[in-house]
């Protein structure tokens, strides 16, 4: 038996993909804090990941929000770690995601990179129209993440960097001793009048 060091095989596959992915070589990984947050329930349904970018559209730490006869400021909350200021924070939603299928898992990983803007600047990548996260269609984004998954998992020795995502949770409990995983708290925005 062994242990599963969860968030550092998720590091390294996130390594390996913005290295070998040019629609995701823009991202600097150094940059980005791998976390792990649990659900309340095992299945499938649900949310499996998300991102929390650290900067305004842009880029910006800071951004000017009127409330009716009120303005306030809105500053994102700085996070160093490992000596390096994040621009994002990616967490991934145990067990649920663990209980997805291999390919499934894989296009939540890609699902939540390709977020990340192309400037690698702290903001979300925007789509024209209201739905900029997604653009026209969360299923053809999704689509989109699976083609970007297949031609992966044709890259030599892409297989080995998901070996650890092999079989939900169940199984990875009856693999390992202990499964550890980093956990931090979603930052919450400074608001000031």
């Amino acid at each position: 038996m062994s242990t599963l060091n969860l968030t550092l095989e998720l590091e390294q596959l996130v390594a390996d993909i913005v290295d070998r992915v040019p629609e995701l070589g823009h991202i600097d990984p150094q940059r980005l804090l791998i976390c792990v947050t649990g659900t309340r329930g095992g299945g499938v349904h649900g949310t499996y990941a998300k991102i929390h970018p650290l900067r305004f559209a842009g880029g910006a730490t800071s951004r000017t929000v009127r409330r009716r006869r009120r303005t306030f400021t809105c500053t994102m909350p700085a996070i160093t770690f490992q000596g390096r200021e994040m621009l994002y924070l990616i967490y991934f939603l145990v067990p649920r995601f663990l209980n997805l299928p291999l390919k499934e898992k894989l296009i939540t990983v890609f699902h939540e990179l390709y977020h990340i803007a192309p400037e690698c600047n702290g903001d979300l990548r925007r789509f024209p129209g209201r739905n900029y996260a997604h653009g026209h269609s969360t299923k053809a984004y999704n689509a989109r993440m699976a083609e970007l998954v297949d031609a992966y998992l044709q890259l030599p020795g892409a297989r080995d960097m998901t070996g650890f995502l092999d079989g939900d949770m169940d199984t990875l409990r009856t693999r390992h001793d202990k499964i550890l995983a980093r956990k931090y708290p979603v930052p919450k925005l400074l608001v000031s009048a």
